[in-house]
C-alpha cells in the first residue's frame, strides 16, 4: 500500500494548507502554458516578428527568476507567505484581463514581467512550505477563484483584520503537544535541531551569508550547483517545448493544419499533469534518485525518436505525449532527492527553483533565437542537446551524492520526526 497511516494522519492534520498551496499551481500553470499556442496570435496583434514576440518570454522568465528569489523573503513567517501568496495569485488574474489590450510588444513584456514576478513568489512559497510541512514525506505532495483559496486561508488563521475566526494556527498535533509541556534538555536540543533544519530554506539572499559556508565540503556545493544544472536542462525543456511546438509544428516540413496544432501544447501539458497524477503512488514505492533517472533518459530517448521520424506528424503528437509525461515529476522529483542528500540543511530549494527559472529563461530565448536563423528543425537539435546535457549533470549529481558524508547518528537521534517518550525517570527521551 503507497499510503500508510503515518502519511495519511500527517496529511490530515495539514489538509487546508496543502490544498491551497496545491491550488495556486493552477495560476502558475496558466501563465507557463497560454503563451505557446498563442505566439502567432500576439505577433499579429503586437505586429512584431519571431525574434522580438520572443522577448516576452524573456521577461516572463527573467521575472520568475527575480520573483522566485523575492519569495524566499516571504517566508519567513506564514503571514508574510500567505499575504505573498494571495498577491500574486490576484496579479496573475489582472494580468490576463489585461493581455487582449497590449498592442504593443514592448508593453505586453511589460505585463508578463508583472505575471512572472507573482510566478516566482508562487512557486518558491509554495513548494518551501510543502517541503516543511511533509520532510521526508514530501515527494509525494509535491507532485499536484485561486485567490479566494488563500485568502480562505488567511481567514483561518485569523489575519485578516476584518474578519474572526476560532480556529487553531497551523501546527500539528505533536507540535502542539510539545507546546503544552514543559521544555526538558533533550527538548531543547531537538527544537535547536529542528530550527536549524527549518533554517535551511533561507532566501537566496541569505544563502550567500559566509555562516553558511562555514565547515562545509567541496560536495555540498557540488550537490546543489549540479541539481540546478539538471533542473535548468529539463524545466528548460519544458519551457521552450511548450512555446515553440505550436509554431514548429505549422511550418514544413510537417505544414500541420492550425487547429490541429493547437492541441500539441494541451496534449504537452495534459501528459504533464498525467505524470504527476501518476507520480503520487509511484513516488512512494521508488526512490526519487530512480525517479530522477528515468525521466532524464526518457526525456532523451524521445528527442532522438521525435528527430528519427521527424516528418511524421503522428509521431509528434505520441513523441509530445511522451515528453510530458517524463517531464512531469522531475522538478518533484529532483528537490526531494537533493533535500534529502543534504538531509533538509543548506539552500537546496532555493538553489534548484532558481537554477529551473533561470533554465526557462535563457533556453527559451536561446531557442527562439537559432529557429529565427535555423529554421524549425533546429528545435528538436536544441531539445535533444538539452536532453543529453541533463543526463550528464544527473551522473554527475550520482558521483557527489556518493562522495556526499552520511548524517552522524547524533543528528538522527535528536530528528524531530523521532517521537518523544517517557521514560522511568519522568523524564522524555527520544
Amino acid at each position: 500500500m503507497w499510503w500508510d497511516e503515518r502519511v495519511s494522519a500527517r496529511f490530515r492534520r495539514n489538509l487546508q494548507p496543502t490544498l491551497t498551496y496545491w491550488s495556486v499551481f493552477f495560476s502558475f500553470g496558466l501563465c507557463i502554458a497560454f503563451l505557446g499556442p498563442t505566439l502567432l496570435d500576439l505577433r499579429c496583434q503586437t505586429q512584431s516578428s519571431l525574434s522580438q514576440i520572443t522577448w516576452v518570454f524573456f521577461s516572463q522568465q527573467f521575472c520568475l527568476l527575480l520573483g522566485s528569489c523575492l519569495g524566499g523573503v516571504f517566508k519567513r513567517t506564514l503571514a508574510q507567505s500567505l499575504l505573498a501568496l494571495f498577491a500574486s495569485s490576484l496579479a496573475i488574474s489582472l494580468v490576463f484581463a489585461i493581455i487582449p489590450l497590449c498592442h504593443n510588444v514592448v508593453v505586453l513584456a511589460v505585463v508578463m514581467a508583472v505575471a512572472g514576478l507573482a510566478m516566482g513568489c508562487i512557486d518558491t512559497i509554495s513548494n518551501m512550505q510543502l517541503v516543511k510541512i511533509y520532510q521526508k514525506d514530501s515527494a509525494i505532495f509535491l507532485q499536484l477563484p485561486v485567490p479566494i483559496a488563500v485568502f480562505f486561508l488567511l481567514y483561518k488563521e485569523r489575519m485578516v483584520p476584518c474578519f474572526s475566526s476560532s480556529s487553531h494556527p497551523l501546527l500539528s498535533a505533536d507540535e502542539l503537544a510539545m507546546e503544552a509541556r514543559p521544555v526538558e534538555k533533550d527538548d531543547q536540543s531537538a527544537s535547536v535541531h529542528r530550527a536549524h533544519a527549518a533554517g535551511g530554506h533561507d532566501d537566496l539572499f541569505s544563502c550567500c551569508q559566509s555562516k553558511n559556508f562555514r565547515g562545509a565540503s567541496y560536495t555540498y556545493f557540488a550537490v546543489h550547483i549540479t541539481g540546478a544544472l539538471v533542473l535548468f536542462m529539463t524545466d528548460g525543456i519544458v519551457g521552450e517545448y511548450s512555446g515553440f511546438i505550436y509554431s514548429y509544428a505549422v511550418e514544413e516540413p510537417l505544414s500541420v493544419v492550425h487547429k490541429v496544432a493547437g492541441y500539441l501544447p494541451s496534449l504537452f501539458w495534459g501528459f504533464i499533469t498525467l505524470g504527476r497524477l501518476i507520480s503520487i503512488p509511484v513516488s512512494y514505492r521508488m526512490k526519487p534518485a530512480t525517479m530522477v533517472f528515468i525521466n532524464v533518459i526518457g526525456v532523451l530517448i524521445t528527442f532522438l525518436l521525435l528527430l528519427i521520424f521527424s516528418s511524421s506528424v503522428v509521431f509528434l503528437f505520441v513523441g509530445t505525449a511522451s515528453l510530458g509525461l517524463f517531464l512531469s515529476s522531475t522538478f518533484p522529483s529532483m528537490l526531494a532527492y537533493t533535500e534529502d542528500i543534504l538531509q533538509y540543511k543548506g539552500c537546496a530549494t532555493t538553489v534548484l527553483v532558481t537554477g529551473a527559472g533561470i533554465g526557462e529563461m535563457v533556453l527559451q530565448l536561446l531557442v527562439g533565437s537559432i529557429i529565427h536563423d535555423q529554421g524549425s528543425y533546429s528545435f528538436l537539435v536544441c531539445g535533444m542537446i538539452f536532453g543529453g546535457l541533463a543526463f550528464t549533470f544527473y551522473a554527475f549529481l550520482l558521483f557527489f551524492h556518493r562522495m556526499y558524508p552520511k548524517p552522524s547518528t547524533d543528528m538522527d537521534a535528536a530528528s524531530p520526526d523521532k517521537p518523544a517518550v517517557m521514560d522511568d525517570t519522568g523524564q522524555y527521551q527520544r
